[in-house]
């Protein structure tokens, strides 16, 4: 006997299926969360090479494209592509070593001795603050039950300071040991970057033609839109970004010099490093930089403060501007709530990356919520639903 399937009963019936089946899926990662983050990680080392050179030949992409587009095209009079991306290739990696031979020669070196001398003198510093406010309090009349709750606070931030500062160093040494034993994938993955941006047009090519092969022209068309999107969301945040980092933290070191600050390359490589973070990354760059400048004079620490708030100034009203245009348009909020949401998860990496990552589903959600809107004939601006 032939049974006739009810088209509609079925598709509820699939949908009701991969609802449940990924209702047992969340509900397994979320109990054993733990578990389910050692096994990405095991599987995701096995592609480790792969990954690291696909992220180098994005980044390193930006540094290509100057080259090709500004530099070599003006040299010769004729194009010639494959002349061209070779010489391109070979400045772009030329650019990346010589400026990692600086910064391991000239930077690191000095960083690492900053942090030491300052892991070194913090005890002292300590001691000479505490000293100072316990003066300060005994030549003023404060009750003696404020008195000892302010006392309190301060141990225990002295105890925070003096475990951070025990802790800097090995988990410096760890962190330089993981990148040492990392050392292969790393050079796997540069050679892999190369392949990728020798043939990035055809890499591009083949991942359309898989696309228009295995789904349909309409889905094909909406994973290539959304794949152009996402590029331009990070490549424009990601490589605007790094620029207006590191002229921040070379303005920093500059200013910072002429005022005779302490520890001015390590406060400068803290601005600029964070900085990298939207909107937040000034202020949590300038706490501990502010801590570790009022240890040896709270005076040019809150000079410093002064400082760092024309620097952001700049910063936010002409050279951001200038560099990344609008490249986020989310409120602070939405912003807030990606730092949150994504450093929880991912650490730094989240904080970088968060951001973009949301403006890119928040701009497929207004896409999706504004078409709907069009096809039921109501207006699409915020503002029109307004009481």
């Amino acid at each position: 006997m032939k049974v006739k399937w009810n088209q509609r009963y079925n598709t509820i019936a699939v949908y009701s299926f991969l609802v449940l089946a990924l209702s047992i899926v969340f509900y397994i990662i979320a109990s054993e969360v733990n578990l389910f983050k050692v096994q990405v990680s095991r599987y995701l080392s096995v592609f480790s090479p792969i990954i690291i050179g696909f992220i180098m030949a994005y980044i390193f992409n930006f540094i290509l494209e100057f080259y090709e587009g500004y530099i070599l095209k003006h040299i010769f009079a004729k194009d010639h592509k494959k002349r061209d991306r070779i010489l391109g290739i070979v400045l772009t990696y030329s650019t990346v070593l010589l400026l990692l031979y600086l910064f391991l020669n000239f930077i690191f070196p000095q960083l690492i001795s900053s942090i030491m001398g300052l892991v070194n003198d913090i005890p002292k510093y300590v001691v000479e603050i505490s000293n100072k406010i316990i003066e300060y309090g005994e030549s003023i009349y404060i009750n003696d039950e404020y008195y000892k709750l302010i006392l309190g606070k301060w141990d225990e931030f002295v105890d925070y300071i003096l475990t951070f500062a025990t802790d800097l160093l090995p988990k410096i040494g760890n962190f330089t040991k993981v990148i040492l034993s990392s050392i292969w994938n790393i050079v796997l993955g540069i050679i892999v970057s190369i392949y990728l941006l020798i043939d990035k047009e055809k890499f591009i090519a083949l991942t359309r033609k898989v696309l228009f092969g295995t789904f349909s022209e309409e889905n094909a068309k909406f994973m290539i839109k959304m794949g152009i999107r996402t590029d331009n969301i990070f490549g424009k945040f990601l490589s605007g970004k790094l620029l207006d980092s590191f002229i921040i933290g070379i303005l920093t070191f500059i200013v910072l010099t002429v005022f005779k600050m302490p520890y001015v390359l390590l406060v400068s490589f803290i601005i600029g490093i964070t900085n990298i973070i939207p909107f937040f990354g000034p202020f949590i760059g300038a706490i501990p930089s502010f801590f570790i400048i009022m240890f040896i004079s709270p005076v040019k620490a809150l000079w410093f403060l002064l400082i760092i708030f024309i620097i952001q100034q700049i910063d936010g009203n002409i050279i951001g501007p200038k560099i990344l245009g609008d490249s986020l348009g989310i409120s602070a909020f939405w912003i807030m709530f990606s730092l949150l949401v994504a450093g929880k998860l991912f650490g730094f990496i989240g904080l970088v990356i968060g951001v973009p990552l949301f403006v890119l589903f928040y701009s497929i959600i207004k896409d999706i919520i504004e078409s709907r809107l069009n096809k039921k004939g109501l207006p699409i601006d915020t503002e029109e639903y307004y009481e």
